[in-house]
């Protein structure tokens, strides 16, 4: 049974796919979503919470582009707070503690007020003529056809849940996984490869002695992570912190044989940056202690995250080591933590639009592209439907550049690095970082917008205003002040240029400017003051600034420099074996991609450089 027509078709409706669904039918696309659960959309399987380093910078970009993430987290969120506010501004990381409950529900209103079909179901196969894409055929028997297609499969690509020598066929906990995919995808000649993630346990909150934790707020005056975010005084519910000890410790050491990490039983690679407590543990055996977070789930939630303890040791193992922590002695788990084994896709199969290189209409998004979290995941989801739209429209594709955004350098290390482990995002990874901030999106990525008619007339609008202000604001900063004018009485012996004053380490702009423009404006007071400190930023790494530009100018000529897609590197003379076998297996889009594989050398650069000459 064939069922009608979709511009676009989306499998999974994670976050992924929720984004991707939403701008591909935003755009006009008939679009249709195939999941096996409906009522799962937008479902946050793991930790209860947005943003975080770097990713609060991708939630805000993914704003900026049409998506909906930041504007669900605004509106669920149980606390608010901007990580890195004792470092320099490039790297300050908005986070919000959310109720999962509310953001899921809110999620899934916005698809069921969509135009988008919601298809219940498991894709078991593609169908693919031509090098191009035709359908998804269901485990029903029913197909599915389509001009285009997104695969965000998520953790359930043959999933293998492992709570220490148990295991459970799943996606998640609780649910069926996805069989038949993997296989149809490595039938046309796709790579394939096994990662791992873990989840902590969920404890009753009734058995937890509170007294015995440290409270821990979010801020005072909060940032919003949408720039449509009006009126913004959100609640700020406490989450609380404990401390493992050297008993916990000897309890997981006694216990790590019946891990499927160290026993072997789990083949995938686990993430660097989010360790079980096991890897924590033995990889750190002199520390005394690891630091506990206790997280709601919801409001008012009887289910209690217990971030930092991500593990796969037997359920009375984790029960016993759980134990040990004073506040946690008479504990009850309502679930325990457990490692997920999945199939993923190496990116290095892609191209910067996302699209796979080798099948036409075909792109792939989320942790089957390598990637851990639910921002990035939501990111090339977005990237993917505007992609899907496009192409069906016979339109540019969406590039996003490294300068540009953290999700043009996640998407640029996924397609041309090795991906080893769980790919997740940080400020460190973005070589120019000073030009990523959070307080700058709108500047990076509104003409971007614009330009592929992401955004609704009244975001439009309010971009078209922040920009007036920021204007505004500079302007004001050109004229020259004298000592009254400051707030802080610094040593200026005659008129001199605000702009100039406000280079001293000591001088804030509100020292300076008591307002902003003019007495009544549409743009809340949270973002004016998010524009004044976006102005004091340009202007006090003015030079630095400058730097990073000239490099970009240098990079984005390189970049400009295309690679032939049938180009036949084992003929070019010169090249190192490891350059040989490399490229042709990346196929890079562009001298500057060339340029970031590992294992090229300057060498190499330099004669692929003078071939692209020729």
């Amino acid at each position: 049974m064939i069922k009608e027509n979709f511009d676009i078709v989306v499998v999974g409706g994670g976050h992924a796919g929720l984004e991707a669904a939403l701008i591909s039918s935003f755009l006009g696309c008939k679009t249709a979503i195939i999941t096996m659960d409906p009522q799962a959309i937008a479902r946050m399987s793991c930790n209860p919470a947005i943003g975080g380093l770097a990713k609060g910078q991708i939630v805000r970009e993914i704003d900026v582009l049409g998506g909906v993430m930041g504007k669900v987290a605004d509106a669920s969120g149980l606390q608010f707070k901007t990580l890195n506010k004792k470092k320099g501004r490039a790297v300050w990381s908005p986070r919000a503690q959310i109720d999962k409950r509310l953001y899921e529900k809110i999620a899934l209103q916005k698809v069921l007020k969509s135009p988008i079909s919601i298809i219940k179901g498991e894709a078991t196969s593609i169908q693919i003529k031509n090098y191009k894409i035709r359908g998804f055929k269901l485990r029903s028997g029913e197909t599915i056809k389509c001009s285009n297609g997104i695969v965000t499969a998520g953790t359930f690509l043959s999933g293998i849940i492992h709570i220490g020598e148990r295991k459970i066929l799943a996606g998640r906990m609780g649910e069926e996984r996805s069989e038949g995919l993997t296989e149809s995808l490595s039938s046309y000649g796709f790579r394939t490869g096994r990662l791992k993630t873990g989840t902590p346990p969920r404890a009753l909150k009734n058995s937890i002695l509170w007294t015995k934790t440290t409270k821990s707020f979010g801020d005072k005056n909060p940032m919003p992570f949408s720039y449509s975010t009006k009126a913004f005084n959100p609640p700020n519910d406490p989450c609380h912190t404990i401390n493992t000890n050297e008993e916990t410790h000897s309890i997981i050491k006694k216990n790590l044989n019946l891990s499927p990490m160290f026993s072997g039983d789990i083949g995938g690679i686990g993430p660097r940056y989010c360790p079980s407590i096991e890897d924590k543990v033995f990889k750190f055996e002199n520390r005394p202690s690891h630091l506990i977070h206790l997280e709601p789930e919801w409001k008012n939630s009887d289910q209690i995250y217990i971030n930092g303890f991500s593990t796969s040791l037997p359920e009375e193992a984790q029960v016993a080591a759980l134990k040990t922590i004073p506040s946690l002695k008479e504990v009850e788990l309502l679930r325990p933590g457990y490692a997920i084994e999945y199939d993923f896709f190496p990116p290095s199969q892609l191209k910067a639009s996302l699209e796979t290189k080798d099948v036409s209409g075909l792109f792939f998004a989320g942790q089957m592209n390598g990637t851990s979290g639910y921002e990035e995941a939501a990111a090339q989801g977005l990237i993917c439907g505007v992609n899907a739209a496009n192409k069906k429209k016979h339109l540019p594709a969406l590039v996003l550049s490294r300068s540009s955004s953290y999700i043009g350098v996640m998407i640029d290390d996924l397609i041309t690095k090795d991906t080893l482990e769980p790919y997740r995002m940080f400020t460190s990874r973005a070589e120019h970082r000073l030009l990523l901030r959070y307080s700058n999106t709108f500047e990076r990525l509104f003409l971007c917008s614009k330009k592929h008619k992401l955004l609704t007339k009244e975001s439009l609008q309010l971009f078209k205003n922040i920009t007036s202000l920021k204007t505004a604001i500079e302007k004001k900063l050109d004229t020259s002040i004298d000592k009254s004018t400051l707030k802080n009485k610094e040593d200026i012996s005659q008129k001199t240029p605000a702009k100039t004053i406000l280079k001293r380490p000591s001088v804030s702009i509100f020292d300076i400017l008591k307002n902003t423009t003019q007495k009544e404006t549409t743009i809340p007071k949270w973002l004016e003051k998010d524009i004044m400190y976006d102005v004091e930023s340009d202007i006090k790494y003015e030079g630095y600034i400058n730097r990073h530009l000239k490099e970009i100018k240098q990079i984005e000529k390189n970049n400009q420099l295309k690679i032939p897609k049938k180009t036949n590197y084992k003929k070019m003379r010169g090249l190192s074996k490891e350059a040989i076998e490399k490229l042709s297996l990346l196929r890079p889009e562009n001298l500057g991609q060339a340029m970031r594989i590992a294992g090229i050398t300057p060498a190499d650069i330099s004669v692929l450089n003078i071939y692209l000459i020729k």
